[in-house]
């Protein structure tokens, strides 16, 4: 059975590099966050249309690596992402983004705290917002009854906590 663990959270707080690292650890995939090839190619400007477009192009994404997965598989963000993003910078969440959310659900989320520095990043918005943008991720993912647990410590410490989650998850 694969398992979907998804790494969420606000920006710049190492989702991307505890993807990779967990798919290393576990010799299977990392799917890669979809926003970021989207907006490389349609450019920075963006609307709510875009948000659902990349929502569904997160989801497509996962199902190609899926193909690929052994035992779990890791994504680099997930619906959650596209519902806060579009709710912090429209003031709207569109329909399809929470039906995509709703359906499309993980075994695990690993929630990312913004306890690291800050990296700039070509499509990177909100520096000052980090911990903020957490207290709506835990909020969600709290009234959604997801299964989540929070993630902390720098470098190799936050690959450990990861881990050691993980595992839990399998017993």
């Amino acid at each position: 059975m694969l398992r979907r663990i998804s790494i969420t959270g606000p920006e710049s707080t190492g989702k991307t590099w505890l993807a990779e690292q967990l798919a290393a650890y576990y010799r299977t995939v990392a799917v890669p966050e979809y926003a970021v090839a989207y907006l490389e190619e349609h450019g920075s400007e963006y609307g709510p249309g875009d948000i659902v477009a990349i929502a569904e192009g997160q989801v497509s994404l996962e199902k190609e690596y899926a193909e690929k997965a052994k035992k779990f598989i890791f994504c680099d963000t997930d619906p959650l992402v596209c519902k806060i993003w579009a709710e912090v910078v429209f003031g709207e969440i569109p329909d399809k983004i929470i039906e995509l959310m709703k359906q499309h659900t993980y075994d695990l989320y690993l929630l990312c705290a913004p306890d690291i520095d800050w990296k700039p990043g070509p499509f990177r918005e909100n520096p000052e917002d980090r911990d903020y943008l957490f207290s709506l991720y835990e909020k969600e993912l709290k009234t959604n009854g997801f299964n989540y647990v929070v993630i902390k410590g720098k470098g190799d410490q936050r690959l450990k906590n990861a881990v050691n989650f993980v595992e839990k998850l399998l017993s």
